[in-house]
């Protein structure tokens, strides 16, 4: 390959390779979104309206909310902040600047200004500032009637279509910063104690000094996802089939809450798997569940359920939870026989899960791994490797 094209070559840009699917999806999101949008804005604001109905920034804000909806660029208030602002600005440019080139640019350049200073970078709204100054005697007619519609108009509703479409189609939005510490503390998760901690992405993106179409969460959680897949090289491929118990204690969902108390404190274990015969594995019953729905009277009574305090404070009874259905949490995670227990660290360190029923593909317990489990395996793994390197040595 010659030297001209290896630098051609460079110039093409590096791009995250994506599915035929998603390929499709990205496309037929535009095609729905950019439809919708034109067909409610014509019922809302009319055909004949002298107004355009779609304005063409429109369809740069289809490709990042349809193509790209992870980008901090494509968030809800990215296309709402930096559209309405930017409208705003290049009204107000047109008003005040007699000459459309110089207006437009001031435009342009105050509306990147505010969006920065805001968090709301949008780059197709430097087009709807650049619209609102050069878009004909229509638009500059309007005035600020121009922010509310078509801006704010078209605006919204492609950012409602984005949302219904994208979360049917399996691509989660908005894409919204994780969620804190689930103890409520000030400690940071147990998975950002060691390594690459988010300080030091914050440390490296101040240095870098520059807008990164990527947000800082998830660069955290791309890294995390990495060293999970290099630790389990360096673990030796250890499955949950290797280290979960098999003898497994599991309880119906229609069993006396009495029961599964009393086969919690006869194991000396803290959950049980809820199964049906028909569905598997239906969700799991835990101390926690048993906490979350008892308190104490005033008198110092353990009182269960907040049916029964309220009809006390009223002067009625009222219903109990009496089986394990009442009280278990159903949406419960699980994992398969041969996934690997690296990928047991984020949930299990991180969203303060104690215990991972192992299912198999029909959905039947085989299995649970606990937190004792994953710690004996990691630490009996780390002196194998100690002694491994003894040996070599």
């Amino acid at each position: 390959m010659s030297k001209a094209a290896v630098l051609l070559r460079r110039f093409i840009p590096s791009l995250v390779p994506v599915s035929h699917w998603e390929r499709l999806r990205s496309c037929c999101g535009a095609l729905v979104g950019i439809l919708l949008t034109g067909f409610i804005s014509t019922l809302a604001i009319g055909a004949g309206a002298s107004l355009p109905l779609l304005i063409a920034p429109m369809g740069a804000s289809a490709v990042l909310l349809f193509a790209a909806p992870s980008s901090p660029l494509a968030q809800p208030w990215s296309i709402l902040g930096g559209n309405i602002i930017s409208s705003t600005v290049g009204v107000t440019a047109a008003l005040l600047i007699p000459d459309p080139v110089i207006a437009a640019a001031v435009a342009v350049a105050v509306a990147i200004g505010a969006m920065l200073i805001l968090g709301c970078l949008h780059p197709p709204s430097g087009a709807v500032a650049l619209t609102a100054v050069l878009g004909g005697p229509a638009i500059r007619d309007a005035g600020y009637a121009f922010v509310l519609s078509p801006v704010a108009v078209n605006s919204l509703l492609i950012l409602v279509v984005a949302l219904i479409f994208n979360n049917l189609t399996g691509r989660r939005y908005p894409h919204l910063a994780p969620a804190a510490n689930p103890h409520n503390t000030q400690d940071p998760l147990p998975s950002h104690r060691l390594g690459v901690v988010p300080e030091d992405l914050q440390a490296v993106l101040a240095q870098y000094g520059e807008v990164v179409n990527v947000s800082p969460e998830d660069l955290d959680s791309f890294i995390h996802q990495a060293q999970v897949r290099a630790f389990t090289r360096r673990s030796g491929e250890i499955t949950c089939g290797e280290i979960m118990s098999c003898d497994v204690a599991t309880v119906a969902p229609d069993a006396p809450l009495r029961k599964a108390w009393k086969m919690l404190l006869e194991h000396r274990i803290q959950a049980l798997p809820v199964v049906t015969e028909k569905e598997g594995l239906v969700g799991i019953i835990t101390q926690t569940d048993f906490m979350k729905h008892a308190t104490l009277t005033p008198n110092g009574r353990l009182q269960v359920g907040l049916r029964e305090r309220i009809g006390n404070i009223i002067g009625l009874p009222a219903k109990s939870p009496r089986y394990v259905s009442d009280i278990m949490t159903r949406r419960v995670q699980s994992a398969l026989p041969e996934t690997m227990i690296a990928k047991l660290v984020p949930p299990m360190a991180d969203m303060g899960l104690h215990h991972m029923p192992v299912v198999d593909a029909d959905n039947r317990v085989v299995g649970i791994v606990t937190q004792s489990d994953l710690i004996a395996a990691l630490f009996q793994r780390r002196l194998d490797a100690v002694e491994e390197s003894r040996d070599v040595a």
